[in-house]
């Protein structure tokens, strides 16, 4: 009777509190300061409509973030995580992508260009849209 008596009180904490964050707001400035964030867990930020030219972004976790409508020109993104991330209307030429995790990634309207994308993995990806050049990404089974 005790544990369950327990465990209801603890039901209106579980409903109503705030998701943690995953990311460090530190990191946040630090990449918008320098566009260096080199293996910083960025998961599930808000990097919306941010000038990224450039950005040194290796190895980063960028799982469930949004980069939508951000320009990624020339970024390295080489081993980065970008599960499930939102890249609607962003642009990504030249930007660098071997080895990322590009599962799920939502590229809907995207300026994909001359983007290196060897050894990514690409499975469930949205290219609604997307305007893909000179880019090793195509639509099809195995």
């Amino acid at each position: 009777m005790k544990l369950y008596l327990a465990a209801i009180a603890l039901l209106p904490t579980l409903l109503f509190s705030t998701p943690a964050r995953a990311f460090d707001p530190a990191d946040i400035q630090q990449l918008l300061d320098t566009r260096a964030c080199a293996n910083c867990d960025l998961s599930g930020a808000d990097l919306s409509q941010q000038h990224l030219i450039g950005a040194d972004l290796r190895g980063a976790n960028l799982q469930g973030s949004n980069l939508s409508e951000s320009n990624l020109e020339g970024a390295d993104l080489t081993g980065a995580n970008l599960a499930n991330s939102n890249l609607t209307d962003a642009y990504l030429t030249n930007a660098t992508l071997a080895d990322a995790n590009l599962n799920g990634i939502n590229l809907t309207r995207a300026q994909i260009y001359h983007a290196d994308v060897s050894g990514a993995t690409m499975q469930n990806m949205n290219l609604t849209d997307a305007d893909i050049f000179g880019t090793s990404i195509s639509i099809g089974g195995d």
